[in-house]
């Protein structure tokens, strides 16, 4: 096969990858506020991309670094090889979605360039340790910074900052020294709150930016006889998600903005916020990541934070263990201090299930282990027919 038909077979794996990564994390991103009716699905796809381009474009380039040539050395990046990682990557993304499970990218791209490394006996080892260490510590964090918002705060913080909106135009576009201006029925309070909704996801298209160029384009470039400079291949990461953020992710965005009726949006915030945030200072450090798993492990934290505020944490330490209640993001109309409200005071519709949450983790984790060994598998016949 020429040299000229592996780096177009590179490219069009890239976009594909791109399209499904912008096609999810639009979704993830912009899901509240198109479900609040704030931003239109156009304009959310709009938004994903800017801010995406933004995020790859500064620190997207320390996790292209990463993924493209400390795990591995670049010089192990031939054409041929960043082919089948990408053909890796793209396989796992249409089986996620086939399943209705959404798997990491991060940790499947990893788990091919990995399968690379160990045929090739090139993997250091030493960077897989940090990568997989932050695997682990990143949703730990996400699981405590929810719970301990859950418990402590988030009672008080939706007394004070209720999210509500009212039907019709917020504001209306004028000709004026002051540009904006809020049309009859439209609290500050709502503006201001809405505003902030907008604001937060596109920090969350940052952070994926930052985040998931790498997927898609970090085999390509690195190969030592790429055609593709690290400038071009951001821009094609960024516009490939821009493809999926407005074609594929209409459906995402339908299917997270109805979600938003049942999780409140204040609590979606506070996820969104979180998540971003740990995947932001982990791209900063060069360290692919996954948002998903991020927020799930937020989302689970901030229900049985506020779940646990029916049990004080002296009763705790001798056994008596708060329920598993996500429907305790629900809000209530009267807050009680810690340990004087009782299950009554939470209701009991459950906003997930936790076996669902056990199904979805598990599929993650099992995710980069078939890219591993399967990319490993391949490597090695390669090497043993003598093509590599």
């Amino acid at each position: 096969m020429s040299f000229t038909l592996l780096v177009v077979f590179a490219v069009v794996a890239a976009i594909f990858v791109g399209i499904n990564i912008g096609g999810s994390s639009t979704g993830v991103a912009f899901g509240p506020s198109v479900g609040s009716k704030l931003v239109s699905k156009t304009g959310a796809a709009g938004l994903m991309t800017v801010f995406a381009l933004l995020g790859g474009w500064t620190l997207g380039r320390n996790v292209i670094a990463t993924m493209g040539g400390k795990i591995v050395p670049s010089s192990e990046f031939t054409m041929m090889a960043s082919v089948i990682i990408l053909f890796f990557i793209g396989l796992s993304l249409l089986i996620s979605n086939l399943s209705g499970v959404p798997a990491s990218t991060s940790m499947t791209a990893v788990g091919a360039i990995a399968g690379l490394g160990v045929a090739t006996e090139t993997i250091r080892w030493s960077v897989m340790g940090k990568i997989m260490s932050w695997w682990l510590v990143a949703p730990a964090v996400a699981f405590l910074a929810g719970g301990l918002i859950g418990r402590y705060l988030y009672t008080h913080l939706d007394e004070k900052f209720k999210i509500d909106k009212s039907d019709g135009k917020m504001f209306e576009f004028r000709f004026s020294p002051v540009p904006i201006k809020l049309v009859d029925g439209t609290s500050r309070g709502e503006f201001v709150s809405s505003v902030l909704v907008i604001v937060i996801a596109c920090y969350m298209a940052f952070s994926a930016g930052a985040s998931n160029v790498a997927n898609a384009v970090a085999p390509l470039v690195s190969s030592p006889t790429t055609p593709v400079t690290m400038n071009m291949g951001i821009l094609l990461a960024v516009g490939a998600m821009s493809i999926g953020g407005f074609t594929i992710a209409r459906k995402t965005l339908d299917t997270v903005g109805e979600g938003i009726t049942d999780m409140p949006l204040l609590a979606a915030l506070i996820v969104s916020t979180v998540s971003a945030s740990i995947i932001t200072i982990l791209s900063k450090m060069g360290i692919p990541a996954s948002l998903a798993i991020s927020a799930t492990m937020c989302i689970t934290g901030l229900g049985w934070g506020r779940a646990s505020r029916t049990v004080k944490v002296k009763d705790a330490i001798q056994g008596e263990a708060p329920p598993m209640k996500t429907a305790a993001l629900k809000s209530d109309e009267n807050s009680k201090k810690i340990g004087e409200e009782s299950e009554d005071d939470i209701p009991d519709k459950q906003l997930f299930d936790p076996d669902i949450i056990h199904h979805v983790v598990t599929f993650w984790i099992l995710t980069p282990v078939i890219s591993a060994v399967c990319s490993y598998s391949v490597f090695q016949g390669l090497q043993y027919v003598g093509v590599m």
